[in-house]
Order: structure tokens, then sequence, then C-alpha cells
């Protein structure tokens, strides 16, 4: 007996999805120079809990503060005759801090700056979604649609018709959160606005149709 060669067609569609992003991730660091390493070290450590405990007042709950980063190195200087110098120390902690009022995130920005004075960096901030689960559904729906559209024209185009599904394969597309531009301390900090907009979220499916004549 022969075997029947069934015709196929693989077609992979994308999607995305908006929606107002609901959680505001900060990456805040504190950064210390001191002559000795041990001034370093207890200073860095006293503006981060000054930050940490800032950011508690304004409602940010512990287990959405985490240490994500600790370091203390010599600061070193090159002298003519004299070849690297040690100048100091610097003592370094960085906090990724989530924050689920993102309408508010302006004035936890300018109440971490205040409680961290000249030691405290902004290094980024990135708007996403607490839970994107819904957000993805929706962008798989476009995916699947998108999908449909080019696996009918490129049947028509062979002269067939769709058949039943064979496979769906739902494939990783990494947007990943918004990012915001990377921002460090100013002297105005409080005049800093935080505008959560819409973030998007995509999608991708590979399906597999038989061909029917």
């Amino acid at each position: 007996m022969g075997e029947t060669n069934t015709r196929t067609i693989t077609v992979t569609g994308t999607g995305t999805a908006e929606a107002p992003p609901d959680l505001l991730t900060i990456s805040v660091g504190v950064e210390c120079r001191r002559a000795g390493v041990g001034a370093a070290y207890a200073d860095a450590g006293t503006a981060s809990a000054a930050v940490s405990g800032a950011l508690r007042q304004h409602g940010v709950a512990d287990a959405d503060i985490r240490t994500s980063g600790l370091n203390v190195r010599p600061e070193l200087v090159w002298r003519d005759g004299e070849g690297q110098h040690v100048a100091g120390y610097v003592a370094s902690r960085l906090l990724t801090v989530r924050v689920r009022q993102v309408a508010a995130a302006s004035a936890v920005i300018a109440a971490v700056v205040d409680a961290g004075g000249d030691d405290v960096r902004l290094n980024g901030l990135e708007l996403g979604f607490a839970d994107e689960s819904a957000v993805l559904a929706q962008a798989r729906d476009a995916a699947w649609q998108d999908a449909v559209a080019a696996a009918e024209q490129l049947a028509s185009l062979a002269s067939a018709r769709l058949g039943a599904v064979v496979s769906v394969a739902d494939q990783p597309l990494f947007s990943g959160p918004v990012p915001l531009a990377k921002i460090q301390r100013a002297v105005a900090t409080e005049a800093i606005s935080v505008e959560a907009g819409h973030a998007s979220v995509g999608a991708s499916v590979t399906v597999v149709w038989e061909l029917a004549v």
C-alpha cells in the first residue's frame, strides 16, 4: 500500500495587546565615597536604610524591596612617580523596588532622593504588569488572527483551502517591560514626572494546517 502524502501549511502569527501598566520597577543605587572602608560601608548602610524607610512610608511593602547588589572597592588614582594610589573607598548598594501604585511613582522617587541625599542614584525605571496573563491572552488572540489571515491567503494562492489544524505552538516573544529613559539624580528631582501611558505585551503562535482541495 502506498503512503498518503498530506499537504500542510505552517504559518507563524504575531500580535500585541496594550493596557495601562500597574507595576513600576525602580533600580535605586546608594554610593558612598569615604576615606576609610569602614566609614564607606557604614554610611552606605545608613543611606540605604533611609531610602528603605522612605519607601515604606510611601506604602511600599517589605516584599517589594530587595537588595540586589552590594559592593565595596578601593578608589584608585594614578600619580606620576608613584603609580596607583588608593584615594579612598567606595561602598555601594543596589535596591530593586516594585511600586504597585504607579500614580504615586513621582512622589516615591522624590522621597527616595530626599532620603538618600547626594549618595543616591536612580539607575532606571521599568513599567510592566503585576499579572500580565489577561493582556497576554489578548495578544495571543491577535497572534491567532494574524496566523489565520496569512494561512488563508497562502492557501488561496495554492488553489486550496485550510483543513484541520494539525498543531499549534505558542512561541515566546520577549517584549519585556517598557523601560523609561535612564536617569541620574538631579537637583530638581521633585520635577521628574512618571507618565505611565500604556505598556504592550507580545505573543507569537505557529500553526500547522492541513491543506484541502
